[in-house]
């Protein structure tokens, strides 16, 4: 036990710790976003809807090019993170920021499409009676689009439990400090640990089924009420 303990843990709490953290950012600012662009239209919004969605499709090795462009020590705002004390490579807040540009997308086009399907006639009533938009979105379309956002944000954490690519660009593969299941299982499978890097994978496979079974069964028991 005490020889399986850190192989095992310490990797599954970091992996925890950074898709719960990635989730929650994620969450704020998808739902935002795809609340504004779901009441817009043009080519503007068209544009900044394809960047929001650019992360589903970009390989990560290129998102973690990216963040380093803008977060590295010689990055955009590498300089200015450096004047304040925020160094982000090489560390688990990294690992966090590189989960979030990668989950992001999941929420946000679930939270999409969740939100165009609320009842306009809903949201205008509540106008009506002299709510702003704010208070629409966070007393009207919000509850009525729970559903779609539950979804993507279970997603969003199982996917950000298994972000690989873009963390090791960014953070790294540190024991104990930003190697998490994902990088474990690399680097037991390098090394020729097979008994590592298999009992890694069933974790990683066993807690990602846990969720989306309790996710499937939270919505049937919430439809059930």
């Amino acid at each position: 036990m005490d020889a399986t303990a850190p192989v095992l843990w310490t990797p599954l709490r970091l992996s925890l710790q950074v898709a719960a953290t990635a989730t929650f950012f994620s969450f704020v600012a998808a739902t935002l976003a795809a609340w504004r662009l779901s009441r817009t239209q043009g080519p503007v919004p068209a544009f900044l809807d394809a960047l929001c969605s650019l992360p589903l499709v970009l390989p990560p090795t290129v998102l973690g090019y990216y963040l380093i462009l803008l977060v590295g020590r010689r990055g955009v705002f590498g300089h200015w993170l450096n004047s304040v004390g925020i160094n982000l490579i090489f560390t688990w807040q990294g690992a966090v920021i590189a989960a979030t540009v990668v989950v992001f997308p999941l929420i946000y086009k679930s939270a999409r499409a969740a939100l165009e399907q609320v009842d306009r006639s809903l949201e205008d009533a509540a106008r009506t009676l002299g709510a702003s938009e704010w208070r629409v979105f966070v007393t009207v379309s919000l509850p009525l689009a729970w559903r779609g956002l539950f979804a993507g944000v279970m997603l969003a954490f199982a996917r950000g439990m298994g972000e690989f690519g873009a963390t090791l660009m960014i953070a790294g593969n540190i024991p104990g400090k930003t190697q998490t299941l994902a990088l474990a299982i690399y680097d037991a499978f390098q090394a020729g640990e097979d008994a590592r890097a298999a009992l890694l994978v069933i974790v990683t496979s066993a807690v990602c089924v846990a969720l989306l079974m309790s996710a499937e069964l939270l919505m049937k028991l919430r439809r059930r009420h």
